[in-house]
């Protein structure tokens, strides 16, 4: 298939593009390039340098190709950002959609898989969240990712769209050593800690101690980018015999931020100093998934998601990439 992938020059999108182009699909990447990075991008994958809020654009895009999916990274993600200006996030990731969705039916395509977020359940009631759970966002971030989902329920329902919605727990890991995370800004927390044991940082920050977590820390469940590669692609085979699928893609274990702080001092031998802060606005105190749904329906696993494997797999991507992309050493 020809696949159009937004957003595929930045981390997660760069990543499925190479995994798309490794089974034999051909790659129309369109990214405006604010936050990705043209030597992410795979030499096979082609490059339309554009917005997903540009109507004009689009349209072009879908004349010149023949597109037969659509998968859409394009976003912003930032949840501090996103209670500074929830303005950005509803007009680029609520409004940009939304005009991606009109030039894709508009042409007659299908298929389309989206790149969600485990942020949609906000405070969640029980632990592990799964599909069904309550969708109560505590942060414009994920409201504006919440928006789009409702999108596309009635764009099925309306249009005959076939979609998946993919949610996210803590993409994270290396997938090769020259393919890994490259934020600017850099949020993370994985690639924060690394950045401490680079030297490039003081010290890394502990957001809030007083959770109702074993430890007092937020407890994030972490997912390997390259697991949730195979879980877009098992998607998107199949949207040929669904209409509408939606799946959490995390481990179903969670680790505290202190947890994650100790395996990066195991895996780089740095002691890695840290801080312990206040609170940030719009963290939930614990975002663990259940992915039950997609490993028996699509017969997804996750393989890559030991935590010592993540970080490790992370820090031979910093090492040897101490600047991101535009390092060359």
């Amino acid at each position: 298939m020809k696949i159009l992938v937004t957003g595929g020059a930045g981390y997660i999108g760069s990543v499925v593009t190479a995994e798309l182009l490794n089974a034999g699909h051909e790659v129309i990447v369109f990214d405006n390039l604010s936050r990705g990075h043209r030597s992410a991008l795979p030499a096979a994958a082609t490059l339309v340098v554009g917005d997903v809020a540009d109507r004009k654009s689009l349209n072009l895009l879908f004349k010149s190709h023949t597109i037969d999916a659509v998968m859409h990274f394009a976003a912003l993600i930032e949840v501090a950002e996103s209670m500074k200006g929830p303005e950005l996030y509803y007009r680029n990731n609520s409004v940009g959609t939304l005009t991606l969705l009109e030039a894709t039916l508009s042409t007659g395509v299908k298929k389309f898989v989206f790149s969600s977020t485990a942020a949609l359940y906000g405070n969640p009631k029980r632990t592990p969240i799964q599909e069904e759970d309550t969708l109560a966002p505590a942060n414009p971030y994920g409201d504006s990712k919440f928006l789009v989902e409702r999108m596309l329920s009635w764009m099925h329902e309306i249009h005959g769209l076939h979609y998946a919605s993919l949610r996210y727990f803590n993409a994270s890991g290396a997938a090769r050593p020259d393919l890994g995370e490259d934020h600017s800004p850099e949020s993370h927390l994985i690639p924060l800690i690394l950045k401490v044991a680079l030297g490039q940082r003081r010290s890394i920050s502990i957001f809030g101690t007083d959770y109702p977590t074993p430890d007092g820390c937020c407890v994030r469940d972490y997912i390997h980018v390259l697991d949730l590669a195979s879980a877009h692609l098992l998607a998107l085979e199949a949207l040929s015999q669904h209409g509408r699928l939606i799946y959490n893609l995390g481990t179903g274990k969670g680790f505290s931020v202190r947890e994650v702080i100790d395996v990066a001092r195991r895996v780089t031998g740095h002691p890695i100093p840290a801080v312990e802060c206040p609170r940030r606005p719009g963290d939930p105190s614990t975002l663990v998934a259940s992915a039950e749904k997609i490993q028996k329906e699509l017969g997804w696993k996750p393989i890559h998601s030991e935590l010592d494997r993540i970080v490790s797999s992370a820090w031979e991507w910093h090492r040897r990439h101490p600047s991101g992309f535009g390092d060359k050493i």
